[in-house]
């Protein structure tokens, strides 16, 4: 993502999203939490139906395994099948 700070970003980090995309310090381009803590209270008030806890335990695993794809009918990430029929 690059520094929080534009300015620094495109002096530090040129080719980070912030970098290349950023226009103030405000419209940074993207959103990283600064904690855990606060990923969890920031994904709670965005996403109230995601559980974290459902995610760790069950979906992440899987997307550790091996190549993952976009699903556009699903609009999610799956980890792709390996071998047998159908696309990959």
């Amino acid at each position: 993502m690059g520094p929080t700070r534009v300015f620094r970003a495109r002096h530090v980090a040129p080719d980070s999203i912030r970098g290349s995309f950023g226009l103030t310090d405000t419209r940074n381009t993207t959103h990283g939490s600064d904690s855990v803590v606060s990923a969890s209270r920031e994904i709670a008030a965005f996403f109230p139906d995601f559980s974290e806890q459902r995610w760790y335990e069950e979906e992440e695993p899987q997307l550790r395994c091996g190549p993952v794809h976009y699903s556009p009918e699903g609009g999610i990430h799956c980890a792709a099948r390996t071998g047998g029929p159908g696309p990959a």
